[in-house]
């Protein structure tokens, strides 16, 4: 670890009174760090090139300059950091940060510290780090690890989490501080419904235990609680037997109402008949825009399917898995014709690949290989996602891809739509989606250089705003960064007891500043 942040006083405040980046007016508490115990300041690093790092996100937009980043080698050190914050004056902000795949900030903090929690990860098993600990109903993972390396261990045993993100190179801790979905979700409910235990480092500094049954109160509100109560060292993941390959299907339609239809009915069988269910449902959009993707598809299907998407404009795609294994794998042909059987897809436009569990799972990451060679990979991303209730998605479908996204000279990128079932989420949880049994995820993911990121964030705003215009009542999903009555808003009838666990886990609101809810 290199240029620790040991130095003499004098220099320090010659180096604070010089900085234009860390002007001395602009601290809350000026290098107060310096009266830090010797754990502490031996963890700190404030060298240019790590303080640059720390500055940004995945998503290249937003930009805060941290005074310093903490390199904790054990939980215990994360615990005396956050208590020695909480026994100034005035507390420093705090930031725990994983991967850094936020997209608005939400891992940052501005003349606060960083926790750069991949540093656990070197500990792996030592030192307080929980590592990745397999037993026969469940894992222990500890929140620095990443869901890949959660799924190799797992899958050494035969075993997997039951529910996944789409980009696995994101940290445990990340996911579940959000919720954590992918087209397992609608089955298996969002990774915070599949934990059953968790270490938390609380804002007061305290290291606790919890779940549904013990300190239920920080359990439920860690999960989906946007990092605002506590660091989550530890978490305890249910486990079920692992396929070992999957049939991997597109199925297109040229009119919505048709195709959320048939996603919905996709996932009401997980309720009725959980064997013959689809493991995994979600949805795309292909628009009438350059380039098109269509590196799914056989060559010679890509003639006709540009010729489609040319004819109709929109194109919707639902994306369908059914998992088999050896002792499956003489009736999956037929699983398949009965899942598919009834839906009313656009003839002859279905298409199908065989692949192991492992690499559908990580088939984004091939993704993230080609666009680094391309240099797409570290430029700004102006995501926006959202949660639309079922009841209005028809008009969301007009008003947003048809009036807006496919009218626009921009670019859409990947835009992906899928029903999920609310009965699948623990409403104790902080996590916010709309009052339906039924809602989507809507996610527009999209890549651009810094000449057209403010076309991109417009039309974020013009799309928030067409739903506020026309009472779609839409939650978002790992939010922008809103003013205090919008976060009052966003949460709802959760926001009462939400600020009451603030209150009692962090009641200096030193936690997740990136967020923007408390500060």
């Amino acid at each position: 670890m290199a240029n620790y942040f040991i130095f003499p006083k004098t220099l320090i405040i010659l180096l604070c009174l010089n900085s234009v980046v860390h002007p001395i007016e602009a601290l809350s508490q000026p290098w107060s760090l310096l009266d830090a115990p010797k754990e502490i300041l031996q963890n700190l690093i404030r060298d240019p090139l790590s303080l640059s790092l720390a500055s940004t996100d995945f998503g290249h937009i937003i930009h805060q300059n941290p005074v310093a980043i903490f390199a904790p080698s054990s939980t215990k050190d994360i615990s005396k950091l956050i208590k020695f914050s909480n026994s100034l004056p005035i507390p420093f902000t705090i930031a725990a940060r994983g991967q850094g795949h936020s997209v608005n900030g939400q891992s940052m903090t501005n003349d606060g510290v960083v926790v750069n929690m991949t540093e656990l990860n070197k500990g792996f098993g030592n030192n307080g780090s929980s590592g990745i600990v397999v037993f026969d109903n469940f894992v222990d993972v500890g929140g620095e690890q990443i869901w890949i390396d959660v799924l190799h261990a797992t899958l050494e045993k035969g075993l997997t989490p039951l529910t996944w993100t789409d980009y696995l190179y994101l940290s445990v801790g990340g996911t579940l501080s959000n919720a954590g979905i992918s087209g397992q979700t609608s089955r298996f409910g969002p990774q915070i419904s599949n934990v059953l235990e968790l270490d938390v480092v609380t804002g007061k500094g305290n290291l606790v235990t919890c779940s549904t049954k013990k300190n239920s109160e920080l359990f439920n509100g860690v999960l989906g609680g946007l990092g605002q109560f506590g660091i989550i060292t530890r978490a305890r993941i249910a486990l079920g037997p692992a396929p070992k390959r999957v049939k991997w299907l597109r199925l297109f339609y040229n009119d919505f109402s048709t195709f959320s239809g048939d996603q919905e009915h996709l996932i009401s069988v997980n309720g009725i008949n959980e064997t013959n269910a689809p493991n995994y449902v979600e949805g795309m959009l292909l628009l009438n825009q350059p380039p098109l993707d269509l590196s799914f598809y056989p060559q010679i299907d890509q003639p006709r399917i540009t010729s489609l998407v040319t004819q109709f404009g929109i194109i919707y795609i639902i994306e369908l898995v059914k998992y088999y294994d050896d002792n499956s794998k003489d009736h999956i042909d037929q699983e398949i014709e009965n899942l598919v059987q009834g839906l009313k897809f656009i003839p002859t436009f279905i298409f199908e690949k065989d692949t192991s569990y492992e690499e559908f799972l990580n088939r984004v990451h091939f993704d993230e290989l080609a666009l680094r060679t391309q240099g797409l990979w570290d430029i700004p991303h102006p995501w926006l996602n959202i949660f639309v209730p079922g009841s209005r998605i028809s008009d969301f479908d007009e008003g947003v891809f048809k009036g807006i996204i496919l009218k626009q000279n921009i670019t859409a990128g990947l835009v992906i739509v899928y029903p999920l079932n609310r009965t699948k989420w623990d409403d104790n949880m902080s996590a916010v989606t709309p009052n339906e049994e039924i809602f989507y995820i809507v996610s527009l993911l999209r890549t651009t250089g810094f000449d057209k990121l403010e076309a991109f964030q417009a039309q974020n705003q013009q799309i928030l705003q067409f739903c506020k215009d026309v009472g779609i009542g839409i939650k978002q999903y790992l939010p922008l960064n809103k003013s205090h009555e919008e976060w009052v808003e966003h949460f709802g009838l959760k926001w009462e007891t939400f600020e009451k666990t603030k209150a009692q886990f962090d009641p200096n609101k030193i936690l997740s500043p990136g967020q923007t809810i408390f500060n």
